[in-house]
């Protein structure tokens, strides 16, 4: 089990810089799923299976209901707004979170009551991840899966605090909830009207 953690948390590394990378919104979808997928292997070790499972069909289903909306609306010739643009300024970004989340983890770690490097170090990736992808991003879709990374990265270091069935509830209720925003907003922007001078 412990050697299944660690390749989640590699799985959480490789998904949260491809997201924040890709400019494709399918391969970004795609991130995202892998991604929940990842968060139920961390969430294995503090919560029931039926819980951690319930976790990552969520995240799926919030995955699926922002493919489906992308995928009807028309394509944006536009260049996303990134700043300062460029993969590799993603990528020295990237490697920034990657070394502070790598000495944050054992002190983390042990203020959640030793919940395990792994579970911690996949946990705290997430958070930081999903944080500078709100920074440098203002697309609409972009800006959800931020959102939704910090929330799931927020997720598995919670469970190993508590673990209840209604906090489980409420955070899958906001995950749901975020991505029908999220999809909503997507909707309203592509149908404004356009301004007259």
């Amino acid at each position: 089990m412990n050697i299944l953690v660690w390749v989640a948390v590699i799985i959480v590394l490789i998904t949260s810089v491809g997201l924040l990378i890709a400019r494709d919104w399918r391969i970004g979808i795609i991130f995202l799923a892998a991604q929940y997928l990842a968060m139920f292997i961390l969430l294995l070790p503090h919560l029931p299976l039926g819980m951690a499972s319930v976790k990552v069909v969520t995240g799926w289903m919030s995955s699926a209901i922002l493919g489906m909306t992308r995928s009807d609306l028309r394509e944006d010739d536009t260049e996303e707004n990134l700043w300062p643009r460029g993969r590799l300024f993603s990528l020295f970004a990237a490697g920034m979170v990657v070394l502070i989340v790598a000495g944050a983890t054992p002190a983390v770690n042990n203020i959640m009551a030793d919940a395990g490097m792994a579970v911690t170090a996949g946990g705290l990736l997430l958070v930081g991840s999903g944080l500078l992808h709100l920074g440098i991003t203002s697309q609409i879709l972009r800006v959800t899966q931020g959102l939704l990374t910090v929330i799931a990265g927020f997720e598995i270091i919670y469970s190993s605090v508590e673990s209840s069935a209604l906090v489980v509830a409420l955070l899958v209720t906001i995950n749901l909830g975020l991505a029908l925003v999220g999809s909503y907003l997507m909707l309203a922007s592509q149908h404004r009207e356009p301004e007259t001078p």
